[in-house]
């Protein structure tokens, strides 16, 4: 068990809120960036990671040497097709079709959707269902409510089930 987990376990058993699950559809430069952003954070852990074009074995190889921000400096590994961060399993999934991920097998509560490809709030809703109650697009979007940190996070609503981060670039 992780110190990680164990942070976890121990928030829930007070009666805090646990950590919220996320899972992230695409692990290109943004799903790999965000997985690393988790890690600082105790009210968030990534959970799942989909991405039909890349294995398990190659997600832990792209995630400890990243060209931009460095070789990661904790545990990086692969086993039994889980990404293994940390000491942590991370599930993986390889669908092309968001529908047919099974986010709720992994107690996904939260997507992150970082293809560059479902950016419209119909096409990032198929990821909602039995877990998923939020999800939230990396690039702009032509229908979902656009939110900027520091810019206009202030109009969210928690009724919004599909918002847009604006441009991965804005963010990064």
């Amino acid at each position: 068990r992780s110190a990680r987990t164990a942070r976890a376990a121990a928030v829930g058993a007070d009666g805090e809120a646990a950590p919220i699950k996320i899972g992230i559809n695409g692990f290109g430069r943004i799903g790999r960036l965000v997985l690393r952003a988790t890690l600082a954070q105790e009210n968030v852990q990534v959970v799942a990671v989909n991405d039909p074009f890349v294995n398990s074995e190659y997600m832990a190889y792209m995630l400890k040497y990243d060209s931009v921000h460095g070789k990661y400096q904790g545990e990086v590994g692969e086993e039994d097709g889980a990404l293994k961060v940390d000491g942590e399993a991370v599930k993986v999934f390889a669908e092309r079709d968001p529908a047919n991920i099974d986010w709720a097998s992994a107690g996904v509560d939260v997507v992150v959707e970082s293809t560059g490809v479902f950016t419209t709030k119909d096409a990032a809703s198929a990821h909602l269902g039995e877990s998923v109650k939020k999800v939230v697009i990396s690039a702009p979007s032509k229908d979902a409510p656009m939110f900027v940190c520091g810019v206009n996070t202030d109009t969210y609503t928690p009724d919004m089930d599909v918002v847009s981060n604006a441009s991965c670039t804005t963010n990064c």
